[in-house]
């Protein structure tokens, strides 16, 4: 019966994992197209689910089911997996999982997927039990050849222990035996006091190679005979290609083929100057369509226009409209712009198709989406769609998108060498899927200095209806109302609404912080001017509504007390709060800030206290709020993508502006311990940063901002938005 079940599993394995070719890379990291392709094979290893291989010598291979986009996710998982199968550190290995949603899907989107900061939380549960199940079989094999009781036997750092006799076998002796025990129906996982990789500062398994220049990200792939590709995308949304002269371009040197596309144009070259300057050289007029007179003020009459209206109902307590008919009532509308992504690797993709076959060389969120479809662009079925997965360079929610990868097939259908696809950021800012434009309206009643009615309205693209319809349901976007509709205050009576408005004619899709972005923004910016309205301190104000969340209220002290709240300032500084309940994790931040008398910012420093539950690593939590706060705070400084005549305005770094590393301020994250199941962290601190600075703006001038970015004009008139 064992060995029915040993041949089953391993068939299931095989037959899954061969759907797509790994590149096997080890730390050091080493994944390169043009070095020998590695498959996921089970044979001669202990493999006893689709996490763990362990081979005779007791290499042990921990399959990734998230990718590597610089949040450390690689070595959280590993850490997760390897706690509880007991392993040798020094001896693991990470892999990238081919695409399989079989084997592969996020827990919680039933794809495999990588965004929402869920990593951790969502395979927290499952990577445990895949560990502790295979420790257990490690621990049966050993028994088994001993004669002992299983009971009687312990396991620790690649190896089983049998402490009345002495004896130990590495994992690696027990591979083969291992493979043959029936997996435990329902395995015990660690008490928390017993962890030993978890809860430590581990060091990231990625950060030498990827210091010493050896990580290879999708853009670094090398293929022999691999052409490079520059393409141009008709500058208006939805506009296509009308004619294209491509005669100055085959003169150049270098250049090998024009490919002309339904809406864009690539030029294929020996390298990228050749296809660069090739496509500088091409004369192209584009049939611009309907979108090309719109702009920027359109969009946002029209958003006004529609938030006007009623909304579909996400979540009703009390008698709302009772409630704002009494005490002292506040009204007020928060805007947000659209934001590109701006990932630091250029987008990219290396492609090579054949009659009845395509491979494909990138870094993306979303690999399954990925091969089905380069299938359809390709015209194969998706079972001759090889993925292979390479580190990404950020990607912030824009790689949760195949478009750069459809369009890479399309131009390697015309050829047979493979071509590596690069947009240069210009075609990146200019051609993105962007963060939408948000308004959402607040509408309160206080009394005796507390919130009685809380009325709140988001207005905004519904991101979910295109990219996982199945969760759109009754009008609502569940992401567009996150942290809106879970606000960590006791309101007893509370509204939220959710009205659709599309965007006319700009793509939208998941930015770093996804929904909470707007919603934390508008709340925490409402609680600041009501706490002025109230006559109380912003952080009294908050304690007294935070009584029934006591992790919120926790962070919320701790942080006043670290960052010296209270404590007297300058003129023209300030300093301003936000909470947030965002991914399970509760985070309170204070930013304190200077305005010069030109209206410029000075971040003078940033505190954060954050209660992310057990921190797998503290050390990736405080540098993802580190660089989430900095990501956050460059978004409200300068961040904005206008529309002019259908095309966006902005093209490179110069005028969509990061913050710089003399302006970045003191960031000091203070990690709480906590028991707790993990929450997510990647993005948490986006979505902190924006309002707790613009509540420090409040309290250094009074001028209450509504719009980001930080509006200059404003602050050196002194006058209220």
């Amino acid at each position: 019966m064992n060995a029915q079940n040993s041949v089953s599993r391993r068939t299931l394995l095989t037959g899954g994992l061969a759907t797509g070719v790994l590149l096997a890379f080890h730390l050091p990291l080493r994944a390169a197209p043009n070095e020998p392709v590695q498959k996921d094979t089970t044979d001669g290893k202990f493999a006893p689910n689709a996490f763990i291989r362990i081979d005779r010598n007791g290499r042990t291979v921990l399959m990734m089911p998230q990718v590597e986009m610089g949040q450390g996710t690689y070595t959280s998982i590993s850490a997760v997996i390897a706690e509880e199968l007991d392993a040798d550190w020094s001896k693991v290995e990470v892999q990238h999982a081919p695409p399989n949603d079989k084997l592969y899907a996020n827990p919680t989107f039933g794809l495999q997927v990588t965004g929402n900061s869920n990593s951790i939380r969502a395979w927290w549960t499952p990577l445990r039990k895949a560990g502790a199940t295979a420790r257990a079989m490690l621990i049966q094999a050993a028994a088994s050849q001993w004669g002992v009781e299983p009971a009687s036997c312990t396991a620790s750092r690649g190896e089983i222990a049998h402490a009345a006799s002495g004896r130990k076998l590495g994992y690696g002796e027990l591979a083969l035996a291992a493979q043959s025990q029936t997996p435990p129906k329902d395995v015990a996982v660690k008490d928390p006091k017993d962890f030993v990789l978890i809860g430590q500062p581990l060091k990231r398994l990625d950060t030498p190679d990827k210091v010493n220049g050896k990580a290879l990200y999708g853009i670094d792939a090398i293929l022999p005979d691999m052409k490079i590709a520059a393409i141009a995308n008709c500058p208006v949304f939805g506009g296509k290609v009308g004619k294209v002269d491509d005669s100055a371009a085959m003169k150049i040197a270098g250049v090998r083929k024009v490919v002309v596309l339904d809406d864009a144009v690539a030029v294929i070259g020996d390298h990228m100057w050749a296809a660069k300057k090739g496509l500088e050289a091409l004369e192209i007029e584009w049939n611009e369509g309907p979108n090309a007179k719109i702009t920027t003020q359109d969009i946002w009459d029209d958003l006004r226009k529609v938030s006007a209206k009623d909304g579909a109902v996400a979540k009703s307590t009390g008698d709302i409209a009772k409630a704002l008919a009494t005490g002292d009532k506040f009204e007020a509308a928060y805007e947000l712009p659209f934001l590109a992504h701006a990932s630091m690797e250029p987008i990219n993709a290396t492609v090579r198709v054949t009659k009845d076959s395509c491979e494909i060389w990138t870094g993306t969120q979303i690999m399954t989406r990925v091969q089905s479809e380069a299938a359809k662009a390709a015209g194969v079925s998706v079972d001759k769609v090889i993925v292979n997965q390479h580190l990404l360079g950020g990607g912030f929610g824009r790689k949760l998108e195949p478009d750069m990868v459809v369009a890479a097939v399309k131009v390697a259908k015309q050829v047979d060498y493979p071509v590596k696809v690069i947009w240069t950021r210009e075609e990146d800012i200019q051609h993105d899927v962007y963060r939408p434009v948000y308004r959402d309206q607040i509408t309160a009643s206080l009394v005796d200095g507390k919130v009685a009615a809380w009325k709140y309205k988001v207005a905004g693209s519904a991101i979910l209806a295109r990219w996982l319809p199945p969760a759109f349901q009754k009008g609502i976007d569940i992401d567009a109302i996150d942290a809106a509709v879970d606000a960590p205050y006791d309101f007893a009576n509370f509204h939220v609404e959710y009205v659709r408005a599309e965007p006319l004619s700009v793509p939208t899709g998941f930015w770093r912080g996804v929904g909470p972005n707007n919603n934390v923004f508008a709340v925490e910016c409402a609680m600041d001017e009501l706490a002025r309205k109230a006559g109380k301190d912003p952080i009294e104000f908050r304690r007294a509504m935070l009584t029934k969340n006591p992790r919120m209220l926790a962070v919320l002290n701790q942080v006043a007390e670290k960052s010296g709240w209270g404590e007297k300032l300058p003129p023209r500084v300030g300093r301003g709060v936000c909470v947030q309940p965002s991914f399970a994790s509760f985070i309170a931040t204070v930013v304190e800030a200077e305005i010069d008398d030109i209206g410029e910012i000075v971040l003078r420093r940033v505190t954060s206290v954050v209660d992310t539950g057990i921190a797998v690593n503290p050390d990736t939590v405080k540098a993802q709020i580190e660089g989430g706060l900095i990501f956050g705070l460059t978004a409200a400084l300068y961040g904005e993508i206008t529309i002019d005549k259908g095309r966006v305005q902005q093209s490179n770094f110069h005028d969509y502006r990061m913050m710089r590393i003399n302006e970045t301020p003191k960031i000091e994250v203070t990690v709480v311990k906590s028991g707790e199941a993990p929450g997510g962290i990647g993005e948490a601190g986006v979505n902190a940063g924006p309002p707790a600075l613009r509540n420090a703006i409040l309290a250094a001038s009074g001028v209450a901002l509504r719009r980001l970015p930080i509006d200059r004009k404003l602050l050196a008139a002194g006058k209220k938005a």
